[in-house]
C-alpha cells in the first residue's frame, strides 16, 4: 500500500523546511522562484494533494489565477479569454474573471483582491489609464494584454498593421475614395495608432483624408457616417467591427450600400449577416492563448520579460 505523503515528506524531498514548503501552497511571494519551482515539481512528480486546510488559505483552490478583463460584453477579449480559458484550464488552473469597465481604481481593487486571495498571477487587459506601476508587486507574475509595457511581460496587437491590411484590401479591388470611422485617439492602440496608420497611408497615396473618431460603440459610429460620407464615397474602414455594425445600419438608410465596409476584429457574425463586409482579425484568440503560456511559464519560475506582438490572422 503506498503512504500518503505530508508536508513533511514534500519538504525533505524538495531539500527544504516545512515552512517553505506551506508558503509554496499558500503562494507566498516571499518564495525564490527556483525555490517554488523546486518545490512545485516535487508535487507534481509524488501527486500530492494538499490538505483542505492548506487549499483553504489559498481560497478554495490550489492553483488559481485572475483575469481582469476590459468589458464582459467585448467580442474581441471574449475571444481572447475563450482561448486563454483552454489552456489554463488544461494547466489545471480555476479563474477568476473580473470586469475593469477602464477604470483606473476599479482595477487596482480588483489586484487587491487578488493579492488578498494569494492567486498564482493575473491577466490583464490593458487601457490608456491603466496602472502599470501597480503589476510592479507581481514580481513577474503577470502579463497585459492589448499594450505595451516594461514592467511585466505583454502581448500587443499590430493595430497599425490592422488597417493597412484593410487598406490594401480596398485597393487591390480598385477604390481608392476611402474614409475612416475610428475611436477617439486619447485610446492610444484602437484609438490612435488606427487612426495613424489611415494618416499615413493618405499621405503616401496623395489623397485627402476623410475622417472621424467618437466611441467604441455602434451608436457613435453611426451618427458619425454622415459627417464623413460624401456622393464619391466608395468605401469607409471602420477601426472594430463595432463601429462596422454602426455604419453598415446607417448606410442601408441611406440606400448608400454602394459603399464596402471594413473592420476589425473577424467577426464571424458581422461576415455572415453582411458578405461585402471584409473583416480583419488581429489574432484575438491567438494571443489569449500566448497569453495564458506565457503566465503560467512565470508562475513556473521563468523570470525574462516577453513582449510580444500578435500579427493579424487572415483566413
Amino acid at each position: 500500500m503506498n503512504k500518503k505523503l505530508t508536508i513533511l515528506d514534500i519538504a525533505k524531498l524538495s531539500g527544504v523546511g516545512k515552512s517553505t514548503v506551506s508558503r509554496v501552497l499558500t503562494n507566498d511571494p516571499k518564495v525564490k522562484p527556483e525555490t517554488r519551482a523546486k518545490v512545485e515539481r516535487v508535487i507534481a512528480e509524488s501527486g500530492y494533494v494538499p490538505s483542505k486546510s492548506a487549499q483553504a488559505m489559498r481560497g478554495g483552490s490550489q492553483k488559481v489565477v485572475g483575469v481582469i478583463i476590459s468589458r464582459l460584453d467585448s467580442p474581441s477579449e471574449n475571444k481572447a479569454v475563450s482561448s486563454m480559458l483552454q489552456a489554463l484550464y488544461q494547466a489545471g488552473y480555476d479563474v477568476v474573471i473580473m470586469e475593469s469597465q477602464f477604470d483606473r481604481d476599479k482595477t487596482n481593487e480588483h489586484l487587491d483582491v487578488l493579492t488578498k486571495r494569494n492567486v498564482d498571477g493575473v491577466v490583464v487587459f490593458g487601457f490608456s489609464d491603466f496602472d502599470i506601476d501597480r503589476l510592479k508587486t507581481w514580481q513577474n507574475r503577470s502579463v497585459v494584454i492589448a499594450m505595451d509595457t516594461d514592467v511585466t511581460s505583454s502581448i500587443n496587437y499590430d493595430n497599425h498593421g490592422v488597417i493597412e491590411k484593410a487598406l490594401q484590401y480596398l485597393r487591390e479591388q480598385g477604390i481608392d475614395d476611402i474614409a475612416f470611422i475610428g475611436v477617439d485617439p486619447t485610446d492610444k492602440t484602437t484609438g490612435k495608432i488606427r487612426l495613424n496608420a489611415y494618416l499615413e497611408w493618405c499621405k503616401t497615396h496623395a489623397l485627402e483624408p476623410q475622417y472621424k473618431t467618437g466611441k467604441l460603440t455602434h451608436e457613435s459610429a453611426y451618427k458619425l457616417v454622415d459627417d464623413i460620407l460624401t456622393p464619391a464615397t466608395q468605401a469607409i474602414v471602420c477601426a472594430s467591427d463595432t463601429l462596422a455594425l454602426g455604419v453598415i445600419k446607417r448606410l442601408q438608410e441611406l440606400d448608400r450600400e454602394d459603399v464596402l465596409v471594413t473592420g476589425v476584429g473577424g467577426n464571424e457574425l458581422l461576415s455572415f449577416l453582411f458578405p461585402k463586409v471584409f473583416s480583419i482579425d488581429p489574432g484575438y484568440s491567438q494571443a489569449g492563448a500566448m497569453a495564458a503560456n506565457l503566465l503560467i511559464s512565470h508562475i513556473n519560475g521563468e523570470q525574462e520579460l516577453h513582449h510580444l506582438t500578435q500579427e493579424p490572422v487572415m483566413s
